[in-house]
């Protein structure tokens, strides 16, 4: 009685746990989709960062002064 109950079953427990496991690989992919793109991202802004410095550096301070002046308020 139980196996003919588990014979008509099964197929329906292998669907069920096919599911859960489509589900959490599709879990796992866009984690680490999501984790490729914040390393992209934290790549582009090192790289912005960088580049800032390098022309920063090859200023003047005058210049320097002059381009941090649109962004400092003087109480206006």
């Amino acid at each position: 009685m139980v196996e003919l109950i588990i014979s008509q079953i099964w197929p329906y427990i292998l669907a069920g746990l096919a599911l859960v496991a489509g589900w959490f690989a599709a879990r796992q992919s866009g984690k680490a989709a999501a984790r490729n793109e914040i390393t992209k991202a934290e790549a582009a802004a090192r790289k912005e960062a960088r580049n800032v410095e390098h022309e920063t550096a090859a200023m003047a301070d005058a210049d320097i002064d002059d381009d941090l002046s649109r962004w400092v308020r003087n109480g206006k």
